[in-house]
């Protein structure tokens, strides 16, 4: 065979470690249940699509065109979606298992080269991402048996699938060769790639509604489209509602971005993931990234500039300790590091000065009220988000990275009891989290605040008006606050107790599960699953009851943000009933969060009770797990 094909081969199809990732996670039961799962999603929709957009009697080759068309868009998302989501699940491995410093030291001592251990780990892990989009073809095949879906639109939608895949297998290797990053950076790593995809698409939509966007009305494509999968799909089907900029009426990155957005996302995502695949080769026999910038002591420049020691040292000044050791050390544990303190208290400054200049930028007359009150919403939403997935990732590996490193043995040898370690753990993680929420809640506060002033003297005024049916009167123009003030009151009422319930939910999992990854992404299973249901049940509650419907709203933390920013359309029910719907609205709303609160309290202490009774069997049933 000649040198140069054995050398090519080496370094894709017969590299070794690609070779041995496959062939050791094809055995494993949890990925096979994955595999399984994503096809049976993706049946399940489209068999429900198809069956509930055709009718039993005669249909015309039309209608049943517009069903494909209709059934491969929605599957079509709904694979990017699953993508976006599973991409990392099987990427974190790369940082979890390779992060450890000993796994480099014995990779490093075997011939292989630079580029080999880099793309071996990358194409090990991005086949199974890749195995399930080739799974999935049959079903988007079968949408052209009833037309109106182009053989090309498949395979483009196939081609952004595979290069959203990719750039984020190649994040997660980068990361891994770098060893700037540990295992409790799997997480970080999952919430930043639905971070970026959410934000994007935010800004998105602000463009296409301000009329910023491609189109001859403004609401086509724009900047984030060609850097957002999601978006880049849009421009892809939806060609009429969401239209590409003309041929040649722009130059340079301006045409680049708004006339090709589908060819720019996928040649940024490959440009991007060549440079990392170069950087990572040229660092991964130099220890990693982060040895650059230390002296001969060992201690990088940075931790220096701060007057700390080098990281793991032995010696630290003594602290005072809270009455519940462990509530102490899970709420003082996570600031233990630079980095982490710094990503704490600059999410809460700048998220602050954000809502702060907000508030502002509307005062100025740079904000009308409409796009106030989106970036308002999408912003507390964002937040919350955010901090909901912080939350999960701490309380999931809470108790099983304990049990991982052997922490959990040591603790269970001392006098505390299951019902004060669980306590602590409890008051600990929610101690650490309340900085995090004054961002959404201090957002929400500041608005509120700047509506009972009257909005100081602004000609625009603190209302918006909005077009509402009271009764059976003829619709007329009715003006709402910009915010209800109130909403600042039932943000903690909300927020706070949701965040502990999802935390109980982590720490259930982390408790009876054998691993820190298992556990966080059965959490994450759990609380989307749950908190889709209550969402869903509340935003419906909300919108078609009238005097109850506003207080069932509360029990969501989405809903009951929207209900506070958009009255009108979040209480409709409620709001066009009689004359005083709305003040009725309004109280129902507010009495719905006290509501809220109890009904989380009771849940986490029926929980806690649960898990404090159940927990030396859980704890002996996994002893010695790793």
């Amino acid at each position: 065979m000649p040198q140069a094909l054995q050398w090519l081969l080496n370094l894709g199809p017969t590299n070794p470690i690609a070779v041995r990732l496959v062939q050791n996670a094809s055995r494993r039961t949890k990925h096979l249940y994955v595999r399984a799962g994503y096809l049976a999603v993706l049946i399940v929709v489209l068999l429900w699509l198809l069956v509930f957009q055709t009718s039993p009697g005669d249909m015309s080759f039309r209608d049943l065109a517009a069903a494909g068309a209709t059934s491969f868009t929605f599957i079509a998302y709904l694979q990017i979606g699953l993508i976006c989501i599973l991409a990392p699940v099987f990427m974190a491995g790369a940082i979890a298992q390779e992060s450890d410093a000993a796994t480099w030291d014995i990779l490093l001592t075997t011939p292989l080269g630079q580029l080999q251990i880099v793309l071996g780990n990358l194409l090990g892990r991005l086949f199974f991402v890749l195995a399930l989009l080739a799974a999935s073809l049959p079903l988007f095949a079968l949408t052209q048996y009833f037309g109106g879906v182009p053989g090309r639109s498949i395979f483009t939608s196939y081609l952004i699938a595979g290069c959203a895949a990719l750039i984020v297998g190649t994040i997660a290797i980068s990361l891994a060769v770098s060893r700037l990053v540990g295992r409790r950076a799997v997480f970080a790593f999952y919430v930043s790639v639905i971070t970026y995809l959410g934000i994007t698409a935010a800004i998105d939509s602000w463009l296409t509604q301000s009329g910023r966007g491609a189109g001859p009305a403004g609401e086509g494509v724009t900047w984030m489209t060609g850097i957002n999968p999601f978006l880049a799909l849009r421009a892809l089907l939806s060609p009429s509602s969401y239209p590409r900029a003309e041929l040649g009426s722009h130059t340079g990155l301006a045409a680049f971005f708004l006339e090709h957005p589908i060819t720019t996302f996928c040649a940024l995502s490959a440009l991007i993931s060549v440079f990392l695949i170069a950087a990572s080769t040229l660092t991964v026999r130099l220890g990693g990234l982060h040895t650059i910038g230390q002296g001969r002591s060992g201690i990088p420049w940075y931790r220096r500039v701060v007057g700390l020691g080098a990281s793991g040292s032995e010696f630290r000044p003594p602290r005072s300790v809270w009455t519940n050791p462990i509530a102490w050390r899970e709420a003082a544990s996570r600031n233990a590091t630079l980095g982490r303190t710094i990503a704490r208290w600059s999410f809460v400054i700048l998220g602050l000065l954000f809502g702060l200049g907000l508030v502002v930028a509307y005062h100025l007359g740079s904000l009308t009220g409409t796009e106030f009150r989106f970036i308002l919403v999408s912003a507390t939403w964002t937040e919350l988000a955010v901090i909901t997935l912080v939350a999960i990732n701490m309380a999931a590996t809470a108790i099983s990275r304990e049990r991982e490193d052997g922490t959990l043995d040591l603790i269970l040898t001392t006098p505390i009891t299951p019902s004060a370690y669980l306590t602590g753990k409890l008051r600990g993680l929610i101690a650490y989290l309340l900085p995090l929420l004054a961002v959404p809640i201090g957002t929400l506060a500041f608005a509120g605040l700047y509506v009972l002033a009257g909005g100081l003297g602004n000609p625009a005024g603190v209302t918006v008006s909005e077009m509402i049916s009271i009764g059976r009167a003829t619709p007329a123009m009715v003006d709402f606050p910009l915010v209800l003030p109130e909403t600042a009151l039932i943000a903690p009422l909300v927020f706070i107790p949701f965040e502990a319930f999802c935390v109980m939910i982590g720490l259930h999992w982390s408790l009876k599960s054998k691993g820190a990854i298992a556990s966080v992404i059965a959490t994450v299973g759990v609380v989307g699953v749950v908190g889709g249901m209550i969402g869903l049940c509340a935003w419906q509650s909300a919108l078609s009851i009238p005097i109850f419907g506003p207080a069932l709203g509360a029990l969501s933390p989405a809903t009951a943000i929207y209900a506070g920013i958009y009255p009108a359309d979040a209480m409709n029910a409620a709001v066009s009933a009689s004359q005083s719907g709305f003040t009725q609205a309004r109280v129902s709303l507010l009495i719905g969060g006290g509501i809220s609160a109890c009904i989380y309290g009771v849940i986490v202490y029926a929980m806690h009770a649960a898990l404090v009774r159940n927990f030396d069997f859980t704890v002996r049933k996994l002893a010695g797990t790793k």
